[in-house]
């Protein structure tokens, strides 16, 4: 029986078992978020450690507080609570509340990284690729037969907040919801290699493409093909399928032409599993755009670090611009490749 008369009194046997089930304290330092296992680190950031380490080595120069007066936020702290943000898409009170911070410091510090981040948009994004580009054609080419690919192209909307009225009606897209339009091609490996986030969600495919790369390739700037889906023109450097396919190899055509698009498919997937906040962004078209260009490098970092790839995630639904009619050039490119690959 229990003794009064003891500080604890709690019955002999009793002692022993709590002595036994008694887990033993895990003191972490509260300005070191890293110093947690990689599984927790990639469910709220979607970095490991050496991941997030090398982040914070990359933005030390552009984010560092001067002085740590006042409990300023150390860099850790810092990317943690972007990438928090960037990983969940949640509210900014949320991020934190979940970070032990201000809404006002969450703010600040998202758009400090978000900055730093746009200093090395020429660094990770690189059209045709940081590979040579041979590589980038014998990889395409190892999907499925296709010749000359360098890179897969379509857009994305990026759903934002209603903008001033000023401008409002040009962020509207078909579906009457307002959106960033955002055009991304990718290489064989699902890295970006160019991104244009500039234009609203009421600007077609075609005519993103048409104040971009197009002008590019019509320099003759690219040794290579892209392809891409009937919103746009088949040209003699973008290839999309044949609208009725009549033979066996047009067909074919068609067939290899969309297994190799894929990868840009699953791009959009990867990326938007990552960084869930690129499915609603409550923001202006200015910090949409600037934020989708943050995930665009952070998502190349992680790829070509190896980071964990999102268990799962959906391919997003064909949403197709109307048709466009093909260029005689592209036409006679297409028939060619057609003859000389799939006959």
């Amino acid at each position: 029986m229990a003794s009064p008369y003891l500080e604890n009194p709690v019955d002999i046997g009793a002692q022993i078992v709590q002595r036994a089930l008694r887990r033993e304290r895990v003191i972490r330092d509260k300005q070191n978020p890293l110093a947690f296992s990689d599984e927790h680190l990639y469910e709220r950031y979607r970095f490991s450690s050496e991941g997030m380490l090398y982040l914070c080595r990359l933005l030390e120069p552009h984010i560092k507080n001067p002085t740590r007066r006042s409990h300023a936020t150390t860099v850790p702290q810092m990317i943690c609570i972007a990438l928090r943000f960037f990983a969940s898409g949640t509210y900014l009170y949320e991020v934190g509340d979940a970070e032990k911070l201000s809404k006002n410091t969450v703010c600040r510090t998202i758009r400090r990284v978000v900055i730093a981040l746009q200093r090395y948009i020429n660094t990770f994004i690189a059209f045709p690729g940081h590979l040579p580009t041979v590589a980038i054609k014998d990889g395409f080419s190892k999907i499925a037969g296709f010749p000359r690919v360098i890179g897969a192209i379509d857009c994305m909307h990026i759903p934002i907040s209603t903008p001033t009225k000023q401008i409002e009606a040009d962020y509207l897209n078909r579906n009457a919801t307002h959106s960033l339009n955002v055009q991304i091609t990718c290489d064989h490996q699902c890295m970006i290699t160019s991104l244009d986030a500039r234009w609203p969600g009421s600007m077609l495919d075609t005519q993103i493409f048409e104040k971009s790369l197009c002008q590019r390739f019509q320099e003759g700037l690219f040794d290579g093909l892209l392809v891409g889906d009937r919103t746009y023109a088949c040209q003699s450097f973008l290839m999309t399928p044949y609208p009725d396919p009549e033979t066996k190899p047009q067909n074919d055509f068609n067939i290899a032409l969309s297994q190799t698009r894929l990868k840009i498919d699953t791009t959009f997937a990867i990326l938007k599993a990552r960084f869930n906040c690129l499915r609603d962004l409550r923001v202006s078209p200015e910090r949409a755009s600037q934020i989708v260009g943050a995930c665009v490098i952070l998502h190349n970092i992680a790829t070509i670090r190896k980071e964990r790839v999102p268990n799962e995630y959906q391919l997003p639904p064909d949403d197709i611009d109307p048709f466009t009619q093909d260029h005689p050039t592209g036409r006679g490119v297409r028939d060619a490749i057609t003859a000389e690959y799939f006959s």
